[in-house]
């Protein structure tokens, strides 16, 4: 067995450890996050029949609200889902110390999002895992720690959904952007497993099992071109809010910036009072969804929920946004679903379908994630009874965004992050895989003539089951993954180049 594929069994070793490790974390984090939401679930309740228990909660989510902006004042990058932070440090842009990002993230994370608001654990749970997996790799090279970067955060993933394959495909698809045999492997072996982990702690019933036996039949299909366009309109103005939100807290420069989380918790006080049954991510409510078959109910319910979502993120509070858009999704597609079932469009035991498909559907135009879509949401319903046209309508949504201009979301608040704190190694050898795409500008041209970043040598080709050394006659073809050889200094910036250079 030669040197190379020894490395790789140790690194898939320790992707296994990684796993089993962000499984052990994030299943304790969703348990503390459960029990501190049936806490103040009680107490609101309780509230109804003594008031002066407002005052307890009112003291309470202050508390929160201190402790959690302390946190993220200490570290920025605690603070929000995590995912873009992940993002820049697969990209070498971005440096954290994984330790000060664990602890402060996963109390930060139990606080606010145990109290109610409608923030996601699932964007936090990968930067766990992600931080796991730095931890690990510490001591190894940079390229290998970033392999393990990566099989953590599909394993906080996997661990947050009980979907390995999902969580493998999300940091492929959207955090990595790419599909190295090296990285998806090892993400997989994380993935896999932290869920089996985490299946041995909560069962292995899927966690958004929503029964159901009737196919969507092809001659209905119009309607997942209708909803799939609504999706997508929904999705743009949701990325809007998310990117655009911001500027209104940066306006209230009378209250410190570690205190705007205190907006969103006093806020939340009235909604919860009101209507508990709303507050959260979400993951009950779309398990309840037949129990609202109101459509007037519904909407103020999408409405309070998309306003809020935005302003609860936008506030700077540990939580993702992952969950809040498959509730938010699940919504759209009973209201529309109800909405034709009484006009005579559609029977009512079709319902629960969109409301199965517009969670995939939503979160494939505002993540612009169609794969993970399908597979994320395949694994937390557990059928596949709805894979033809659930991809049908994660297509239509993805495409309308696309022709308003939408981003991918993470990558969007990724854009807007300072990255002050720049990645710098001890030594200067680093490794950048380029996936070469069909409409790529390199595809088809000789490595010789290719005009490369200053400091960067093509080392290897991957071509299908083959590894390729390029000469200068070497002729790149889509499909390609190209292993650079670059200064780790300039890692980000050749980075960028070689994306630019692709259009």
């Amino acid at each position: 067995m030669d040197k190379q594929k020894i490395i790789n069994l140790k690194l898939m070793a320790i992707s296994l450890v990684v796993g089993i490790v962000a499984g052990l974390v994030v299943g304790a984090f969703r348990f503390a996050i459960s029990q501190m939401q049936t806490f103040w679930l009680t107490l609101f309740k309780a509230a109804h029949a003594n008031l002066w228990l407002l005052g307890v909660i009112i003291l309470g989510f202050i508390i929160i609200g201190l402790i959690t902006g302390y946190l993220v004042k200490q570290e920025p990058h605690a603070g929000g889902s995590g995912i873009p932070e992940v993002e820049l440090q697969l990209q070498g842009k971005l440096h954290l110390n994984w330790w000060a990002i664990l602890w402060r993230k996963f109390l930060g994370g139990v606080l606010a999002i145990g109290s109610g608001l409608f923030l996601g654990r699932e964007g936090p749970s990968i930067q766990l895992g992600a931080a796991i997996g730095q931890g690990f790799g510490s001591k190894t090279s940079q390229t290998n720690r970033r392999v393990l970067i990566a099989a953590g955060a599909a394993s906080g993933l996997s661990a947050a959904f009980g979907a390995p394959l999902g969580g493998m495909m999300f940091v492929l698809e959207e955090v990595f952007h790419n599909f190295s045999p090296r990285v998806w492997l090892n993400s997989l072996t994380g993935a896999l497993s932290a869920n089996f982990l985490v299946s041995n702690l909560f069962g292995q019933k899927p966690v958004l099992a929503i029964p159901y036996n009737h196919p969507f039949d092809v001659h209905l299909y119009g309607h997942l071109i209708v909803l799939g366009i609504i999706l997508g309109l929904v999705a743009r103005f949701y990325q809007w809010g998310l990117l655009n939100g911001k500027k209104i807290y940066d306006k209230l420069t009378f209250i410190p910036r570690f205190m705007h989380g205190l907006i969103p918790l006093f806020l939340l006080i009235p909604i919860a009072f009101i209507m508990p049954q709303i507050i959260g991510g979400g993951n009950e409510l779309i398990l309840s969804w037949h129990s609202i078959n109101a459509i007037k109910l519904l909407s103020i319910i999408f409405i309070v929920r998309i306003i809020f979502s935005i302003i609860s993120y936008d506030s700077g509070l540990p939580g993702g946004i992952f969950l809040p858009i498959l509730t938010m999704g699940a919504i759209l597609g009973e209201l529309y679903g109800l909405i034709m079932v009484r006009l005579g469009m559609l029977p009512e035991g079709l319902v629960v379908n969109l409301v199965i498909f517009s969670m995939a559907g939503l979160f494939s135009g505002i993540v612009r994630s169609p794969f993970t879509a399908i597979l994320l949401i395949t694994e937390m319903v557990g059928s596949l009874l709805h894979l033809m046209p659930l991809a049908v309508l994660a297509l239509v949504a993805y495409l309308v965004n696309d022709l308003l201009g939408g981003k991918p979301i993470y990558e969007s608040l990724a854009d807007r992050m300072e990255t002050a704190s720049l990645e710098v190694y001890a030594d200067n050898v680093d490794e950048l895989t380029v996936t070469i795409f069909e409409d790529s500008k390199l595809a088809d041209k000789e490595v010789k003539e290719i005009k490369w970043p200053e400091k960067t040598l093509v080392k290897l080709i991957h071509r299908g089951a083959h590894d390729i050394i390029p000469f200068g006659k070497t002729k790149l073809l889509a499909g390609d993954l190209v292993v650079l050889e670059v200064d780790s200094k300039c890692r980000s910036k050749v980075y960028d180049q070689i994306k630019d250079m692709q259009k």
